[in-house]
């Protein structure tokens, strides 16, 4: 049995680049946990000893995530391309070193009302269309 090499196709071979600008597919909205990277024009980082904030939108239209120390639960609606608006939502009250953090996630939740996907970014919108939050799709292993 011979076994032969296929070579590349002679533009892969003679770009190395081509091969790197493959764009990857956007990120699904539904069964997708998001984790915000940034509120606002504030830059979201983890203390130690603090759990990451996540949001998921499951595909029955409920809402669930942990704004770091708080769990929270809602449905969520997308009646037209690209509208994404919660209902308000219902969460724990404990206290933790990032209760700002979490307040300022639930407020840029309880404002969306559009969204838009590039590769694994989610963005949210007001009304006026101004940013409220950027998350980032994160795939458990």
């Amino acid at each position: 049995m011979a076994i032969s090499c296929q070579p590349r196709p002679a533009t892969e071979a003679a770009n190395p680049a081509a091969r790197s600008t493959r764009v990857a597919p956007d990120a699904q909205l539904r069964e997708t946990r998001w984790v915000p990277r940034q509120i606002g024009s504030k830059v979201i980082t983890v203390p130690a000893n603090t759990r990451e904030p996540f949001l998921l939108l499951r595909a029955d239209g409920t809402a669930e995530g942990n704004g770091s120390c708080n769990r929270f639960r809602g449905n969520f609606f997308t009646e037209t391309p690209g509208a994404l608006q919660f209902s308000p939502l219902t969460s724990t009250r404990m206290a933790c070193p990032t209760l700002a953090t979490e307040e300022e996630f639930n407020r840029a939740l309880a404002q969306s009302q559009t969204y838009r996907i590039s590769g694994d970014t989610l963005r949210l919108f007001d009304a006026t269309n101004a940013p409220l939050a950027r998350l980032e799709a994160v795939y458990l292993r």
